[in-house]
């Protein structure tokens, strides 16, 4: 089993992640309707552990190399967050939207599927290379949810509907994310020193997890300061997470990046 497979656990997964969204969507009208989509919702995430599991055993190291290995953390993450983030605020578009948006994530990886590949380049061997990824994918599962959440909040403010509460629930998430984002330039800034003895090279790719690290510094100095023009807070927060893309995927474009060794393997 491997990539090869992945389709029969993408299918698996978008059926448990449809049947729980679907259920928590009724469940003012069926009275175990949420039993089921917790249930639905569970399986879905205990899915993509599973594969994730197996492709760690088959190719004998950490699926943390390419994109798209990347990518399947960030969606098991993300759907994670989702799910214990609406069972503490009880936000229901919170779970329909997030979990489109993991979906999203597991369709374009049975798009774009990868090849087998065991290897990993001297650089990966080391002990930081898997506390650095995992800490920065989790960061970026976490202000992934609070760039739905923002846009959301710009969608009620627009269309002046009915308006929620939203800004503790970005606030929670912002702020752990903003945590394990730096975590992970410190990692990576250790990591750095002991393969090529220098901190920090601001290489493409560290120039612009520096960026995104500004971008979300400058978040939480509005939210500090208690900013009353919810709409610039708002936003601030989604065009933070446009410079999160192009700090993860946005640089294997750039041409200044093609040299760098942070450029994911296809």
């Amino acid at each position: 089993m491997g990539w090869i497979d992945f389709p029969i656990f993408a299918l698996l997964t978008t059926i448990f992640f449809i049947g729980g969204t679907l259920f928590a969507c009724l469940k003012k009208k069926i009275s175990q309707a949420k039993k089921y989509s917790d249930i639905y919702i569970l399986l879905g995430i205990l899915t993509q552990a599973i594969f994730i599991g197996i492709l760690w055993i088959i190719l004998n190291r950490p699926p943390l190399r390419t994109a798209g290995e990347t990518r399947l953390w960030y969606s098991f993450f993300l759907s994670l967050i989702i799910y214990f983030t609406y069972k503490r605020w009880n936000y229901l578009i919170v779970l329909i939207v997030g979990n489109l948006m993991v979906l999203g994530v597991v369709l374009f990886n049975y798009l774009h599927p990868e090849n087998y590949d065991k290897t990993l380049m001297p650089a990966l061997l080391s002990y930081w290379f898997v506390p650095h990824v995992i800490v920065y994918i989790i960061g970026y599962a976490f202000l992934g949810l609070s760039a739905i959440i923002a846009l959301i909040g710009l969608f009620q403010i627009y269309f002046s509907v009915c308006k929620y509460i939203i800004l503790e629930m970005a606030d929670n998430l912002a702020y752990f994310g903003y945590s394990c984002v730096t975590l992970g330039l410190v990692f990576g800034a250790l990591w750095a020193k002991e393969v090529w003895g220098n901190y920090w090279t601001w290489d493409p790719k560290e120039t612009w997890a520096l960026l995104t690290w500004m971008s979300y510094l400058i978040y939480i100095h509005l939210r500090k300061h208690k900013l009353n023009n919810t709409k610039t807070v708002l936003w601030t927060l989604f065009l933070a997470f446009v410079v999160l893309l192009v700090a993860w995927f946005g640089i294997n474009y750039l041409p200044s990046a093609q040299n760098s060794v942070h450029v994911y393997s296809n």
